[in-house]
């Protein structure tokens, strides 16, 4: 909770109280249905929680905005982003039953209403958003390919609707075909800890 706070300092009391049951919350679950390795889970709050809200650093989502989570596992980036833009509806898919239960019984306990959580594949869906964001799911051409159909045009956002990815790594080649839409921003320029070294956030205009 330190660096969230250190980083975001203007959250409601809500939010904080929110943010600080998740870490006794996924280990409670994780303990049952294992979504975050074993030897990851005590950097929940900086390798899960402070890296979905990279995307907080990028867009400021205004109010009524819609965003599907896909591939969200366990629940992110989508429910460190819901308890951030209470004004904004997410959605949450995941393939794997057991996965959306994790998130769901999360957001239930956090008294998180701002979220729907759906288990199916993400081709399958035929509904509309503003934003797909994801975490660590497929290289970017998968993600495009199942989602494009989902997001609509336009926007009332600064960044315009479209896809919105946490990557690592060397991701040049992966980006190629996407140049002309897409922005990225190194995560170490926002948080400093060697764990967001060669992490980004990316966007990609649809």
């Amino acid at each position: 909770m330190k660096a969230i706070l250190q980083y975001f300092p203007e959250l409601t009391s809500v939010q904080r109280a929110q943010l600080a049951k998740l870490e006794e919350l996924y280990k409670h679950w994780n303990a049952q249905i294992n979504v975050i390795s074993r030897k990851d889970i005590d950097n929940l709050m900086t390798h899960h929680v402070l890296h979905s809200l990279a995307i907080a650093k990028v867009i400021n989502f205004a109010k009524g905005t819609r965003i599907m989570d896909i591939g969200t596992g366990g629940g992110f980036p989508g429910i460190p982003l819901a308890i951030f833009f209470p004004n904004c509806h997410f959605t949450l898919v995941d393939s794997i039953s057991k996965k959306t239960k994790v998130a769901m019984e999360v957001a239930k306990a956090i008294e998180l209403p701002n979220i729907d959580v759906v288990t199916s594949r993400a081709e399958n869906l035929k509904e509309e958003w503003d934003f797909v964001v994801s975490r660590a799911v497929a290289p970017v051409s998968k993600l495009m390919a199942w989602t494009k159909k989902n997001i609509h045009e336009g926007g009332i956002n600064n960044l315009p609707n479209g896809l919105i990815c946490l990557k690592g790594g060397d991701i040049k080649d992966e980006l190629k075909p996407y140049n002309k839409w897409a922005t990225k921003w190194k995560i170490d320029d926002f948080f400093e800890d060697e764990y967001f070294a060669e992490k980004y956030v990316i966007h990609i205009a649809v």
